[in-house]
């Protein structure tokens, strides 16, 4: 699915975009999605009301709902958070706080709204990969074969399985409610604690 800095690198010359529309045009589709608005019933003429511009103004910038969407979502999600701390727990745990959530609040009301989207379209799921799981699986992947270069980690470790292992209960339960039997503060030292004690390198649990 094609993003803007996609289209924008396919367009040469040409008088420079504004920086202000581009900012109002992702608003107010941000908006209208923590407002309930479905994905199919979000629009062109929709977004461009909201954002006070014309149609035109969005399709210059984006060639359809897609790839608006596409870069609404990168914007609400924020780049891959990178990992602090001495040892592997700090470091695991400073990337877990976050887990699920975006730099915006608004993404706690979006992202649900989302997954029907995401489980029912292959377009809409290679775009969550794309956007949205993998650059921080990768961030997580990167940081468990640190732990097993280092020595904190099992030199047999499935990397894939701990990186689902390790995130998965945590962005199930922030991103569904899935649990409320779990407290959301204390469930990442929780989930950490426990996966290390079967993860360590003999002798690090």
């Amino acid at each position: 699915m094609t993003t803007q800095q996609d289209a924008g690198t396919a367009r040469a010359g040409g008088r420079p975009r504004s920086t202000r529309a581009d900012e109002a045009i992702l608003e107010a589709t941000l908006d209208l999605l923590s407002e309930g608005v479905t994905v199919d019933a979000i629009s062109i003429e929709s977004v461009a009301g909201r954002a006070g511009v014309g149609k035109a103004t969005i399709y210059r910038r984006w060639p359809n709902k897609q790839a608006l969407l596409a870069d609404a979502v990168m914007a609400l999600k924020g780049p891959p958070q990178q990992p602090v701390g001495d040892t592997f727990r700090e470091r695991v745990l400073s990337l877990m706080s976050r887990a699920g959530w975006g730099n915006d609040e608004r993404a706690t009301r979006i992202f649900p709204c989302l997954m029907p989207e995401v489980m029912r379209s292959e377009a809409a799921y290679q775009l969550w990969q794309r956007v949205v799981t993998e650059p921080r699986r990768e961030v997580m992947r990167q940081l468990l074969r640190r732990g097993i270069a280092e020595g904190e980690l099992r030199a047999d470790l499935d990397v894939e399985v701990a990186a689902s292992v390790l995130t998965g209960p945590v962005v199930l339960n922030r991103v569904l409610r899935w649990n409320p039997n779990l407290d959301e503060d204390t469930l990442p030292e929780q989930v950490v604690d426990m996966v290390l004690a079967g993860i360590s390198a003999p002798g690090r649990a």
